[in-house]
């Protein structure tokens, strides 16, 4: 074979090679599940008080902002560690994320999925006024047949959020990653993870700056941590 040949061979099969390795490496990672961490915001100066929704320019009080540096710490120590951090475009998420994006040396990518439900003329009440409301009871006891006027209903905003999480699990298949969102949400979607009907959800505990962690993809869903304030169980011993 003349030698022009056997290099125009030669680099064939280079490229044969590359493009079965690569198609490997795609195979292996498309059947390793994802670990998504779901981060609820640090507490706000309203946090308990009244029913923020998706007001702006509620920040983080002092406290939130310790509790989000205290998160970042044990994100950070992950290892494999996320490779990829999402937000709420609420301001108390995005600050909630900032400092775990840093510890991980990522930027933030919001994605409106991740926002609180809409709560429309509930917005910014005190949650004393509307715990008096008639509703409240229906609110409490059967999230799931009611809508705030002028919001989503309670499936909506499930519906939006599973959603949102499952296509993050899949675009970053075989990774970590983190998403910091809000209570309601997180329980929607720890609870549809874990098979507890939605209108049981409101009774997992969502604490500020907490993390529950999910392993998607591969198969059935799993829980791996609820309301965690340690991440010891995930780093490797």
């Amino acid at each position: 074979m003349p030698p022009p040949q056997r290099q125009k061979v030669a680099r064939a099969t280079r490229v044969v090679g590359a493009a079965r390795a690569t198609a490997t490496r795609r195979a292996k990672a498309a059947a390793r599940p994802t670990v998504v961490l779901l981060v609820r915001h640090g507490v706000t100066p309203t946090t308990g008080k009244v029913l923020p929704g998706r007001a702006p320019g509620l920040h983080l009080s002092e406290a939130g902002r310790a509790q989000a540096e205290r998160v970042a710490e044990r994100i950070g120590a992950l290892r494999p560690a996320p490779s990829a951090i999402y937000s709420s475009p609420m301001e108390r998420t995005r600050e909630t994320a900032a400092p775990i994006a840093k510890a991980l040396g990522l930027r933030v990518r919001t994605n409106p999925g991740l926002l609180d439900a809409a709560v429309g003329e509930w917005e910014g009440k005190s949650l004393k006024v509307l715990a008096r409301k008639p509703e409240w009871r229906t609110v409490i006891g059967w999230p799931t047949g009611f809508r705030v006027p002028g919001g989503e209903s309670f499936a909506e905003m499930a519906t939006r959020a599973v959603d949102t999480v499952l296509a993050l699990a899949e675009e970053h298949r075989g990774e970590r990653i983190v998403c910091v969102s809000h209570a309601d949400p997180i329980q929607s979607v720890v609870a549809a993870m874990a098979g507890v009907p939605l209108d049981m959800a409101q009774r997992i505990a969502i604490s500020p700056a907490s993390v529950s962690a999910l392993v998607l993809g591969g198969g059935r869903p799993m829980v791996l941590c609820v309301n965690s304030t340690s991440l010891e169980e995930l780093v490797p011993g």
